[in-house]
Parts: C-alpha cells; structure tokens; sequence
C-alpha cells in the first residue's frame, strides 16, 4: 500500500483551516499522521484543528503565528508551537480568572500598580527598561483597557523584553483571536525574532 504524497496532504490541511474548514483540515493532518506519525506539522495542526473546532479561539492566531514561523524556519517554528500547546491551557484558565477578578482587590492583593500611575513614573524617569525592572519582580502592572495593554507589549518589545511580550501576547490572542492589533504586534514580533535569528 504505498503512502500518501506527505507535503501535497499537509498543503490541503493548511488550505482547509485558512478557510475554517477545521473538520476537513483536520482529516488531512491525521492522514499525514498515519503515514507519517513523526511529521510534529501534521501532529501540531491536528491539535491546532481540533481547539478551533471546540471554538477555541485562539487556534486561529495560533495557526497564523505558525505559518508565519514556518516560512522562516520550519524546525523551529514546529519546536515553538509545540511549546506553547503544551503550556497555554494553564495560561489560558489564569488569564481568565485574573480578568474575573475585580480591579480594586487585585490592586490590595496582588500589591499592584495601575498602567497609568507606571506610565507616570516612567515618564519621570525617562527610562522605561529601568523603570520597569525595579518594580517586575515586586509589584504588578494592572492593566484595566485595551489600549494600555497593546501600548504596555509595544513597549515591551522596543525595550527588549521580547519573550515576556511573547508570553502575553498569545494569552491575549486566545481570548482575543481576531484582534487586528494584536495580530498586527504578534507578526512584529516574529518578523523581530527572525530577524535576530
């Protein structure tokens, strides 16, 4: 019984879950698997097939942070969608359950800071890297507004603070696939660790 022809199936798959046809993308992943059970694209777009068609939102920004990567790397890109499968349900139930939890008491609890009162002391600082190392490790940023959060990974990317904005970024994305800013920071993103790369 010969196999099927691996990259003509894979290319299917992909066509189908840009075109939200997860049922049928995800039949063409798990046919690649059964030829070819170490193909981690195959196995990486399986998974990514099946969270969207739970209504997962994040799969989709997911998949195009992945064919992005993948353009520029392959192995790569298939090592740091693995990574991040593995870890985002734990990063997904915290993301939710912080955003649950009234301003005020996370502000008590967590001994926060608001966005804006940060922004205030960066701007007398003059040093947003400075600034934002000293308080990192003790006191939280809380960020209430959409536009603060996509200013705060802005800002976190120009500073060098790639990973951690990473880090962010896909937790928001999650909840927030078809946000075209975010979308827009998360290509900056992989386009700058290309480029460093």
């Amino acid at each position: 019984m010969s196999k099927i022809s691996k990259y003509k199936t894979l290319s299917l798959a992909n066509d189908s879950f840009l075109k939200s046809d997860y049922d049928t993308a995800l039949r063409y992943f798990a046919e690649v698997l059964h030829d070819y059970p170490d193909s981690k694209e195959a196995y990486n777009g399986a998974i990514l097939a099946e969270m969207a068609m739970s209504g997962e939102d994040g799969a989709e920004a997911l998949f195009d942070y992945y064919t992005i990567l993948k353009d520029e790397d392959k192995e790569q890109a298939d090592q740091v969608i693995s990574e991040i499968l593995e870890t985002i349900d734990g990063t997904l139930d915290q993301l939710k359950t912080i955003f649950a939890q009234p301003l005020k008491d996370r502000l008590e609890q967590e001994n926060g800071i608001l966005y804006k009162d940060f922004i205030s002391l960066v701007e007398d600082e003059g040093d947003f890297k400075r600034v934002f190392e000293n308080i990192m490790f003790s006191t939280k940023v809380i960020i209430s507004e959409k536009e603060d959060f996509v200013d705060f990974l802005d800002r976190l990317m120009t500073h060098g603070f790639k990973e951690m904005a990473l880090s962010y970024l896909e937790s928001a994305l999650s909840i927030y696939p078809n946000d075209n800013q975010l979308r827009e920071l998360l290509k900056r993103l992989a386009q700058a660790r290309n480029i460093e790369n």
